[in-house]
């Protein structure tokens, strides 16, 4: 029975625990001119780089052979709450770390309170 009640509590902890309906899905390369804001500045965090390639591919119409659009990031305050969303959603340290010292190729999936990042 303490077994049942302990995999149970894991499946609540789970990601899946989330529950909340697919709003967009896009995979993007996040490029050199991803890691750098609108101001020449590096950026220090893998949040603040995939909201600049949104910022990008939306706003700036600069977008990379790999980039596809998305229906939620066209929307500035949207890509505002990419830092919160990602502390709510999926980030593995390999992806980060492959984030912050590369430019890779991820898929982002988008709910409507958090996103989960993957390495393509």
């Amino acid at each position: 029975m303490k077994k049942i009640m302990w995999f149970m509590g894991l499946l609540l902890l789970s990601p899946l625990s989330h529950a909340e309906p697919l709003v967009d899905s896009y995979t993007a390369k996040l490029s050199s001119e991803d890691h750098f804001n609108s101001d020449g500045q590096r950026l220090k965090s893998a949040a603040d780089i995939i909201r600049q390639d949104r910022a990008n591919y939306h706003k700036f119409n600069i977008r990379d052979g790999e980039d596809q659009g998305d229906s939620f990031f066209g929307d500035k305050d949207n890509r505002e709450r990419v830092p919160v969303m990602l502390k709510k959603g999926h980030l593995d340290k390999a992806t980060q770390k492959s984030i912050l010292n590369g430019t890779p190729v991820v898929l982002v999936n988008i709910y409507k309170n958090y996103i989960e990042v993957y390495l393509q």
